[in-house]
């Protein structure tokens, strides 16, 4: 069960060799913060070639990381998360602040279709609500 799903998209050149790093601290960030369990990881890479980014106040390592998941947290619990993303995804990188930018989208588990379930009917190892 996915419902915590996250997409990075960044640069080929600057990620494509890095794409273990970056998902063990970003999924260490989401256990630590959220508790989501060790097992639940789904991320996913969009590396664009170089021209395919257009960001030009950004630095070479410049990334956004989506994160999408069932509606139900609280505005505390996204906003530790968020920090945490400065506090130690970054660091962690060695990323300068302003080249990491992130987005919690959130949805309702009725909105979501996994292993042939609604989300709302799934048993999860895990409380969405903090």
């Amino acid at each position: 069960m996915a419902m915590v799903q996250v997409t990075f998209y960044g640069r080929r050149s600057a990620w494509a060799a890095r794409t273990t790093e970056l998902s063990d601290a970003v999924h260490r960030t989401l256990t630590g913060e959220w508790g989501i369990p060790e097992a639940k990881r789904f991320h996913r890479f969009v590396l664009l070639d170089d021209t395919e980014i257009v960001a030009p106040s950004r630095g070479p390592g410049y990334l956004v990381v989506q994160i999408v998941c069932f509606s139900g947290r609280s505005h505390a619990a996204v906003r530790r998360l968020l920090h945490a993303f400065t506090d130690d995804v970054v660091p962690a990188l060695g990323l300068p602040v302003d080249d990491l930018e992130v987005v919690v989208i959130e949805s309702p588990p009725s909105h979501w279709g996994i292993r042939g379930m609604i989300g709302d009917e799934l048993a999860l190892d895990y409380r969405v609500e903090i």
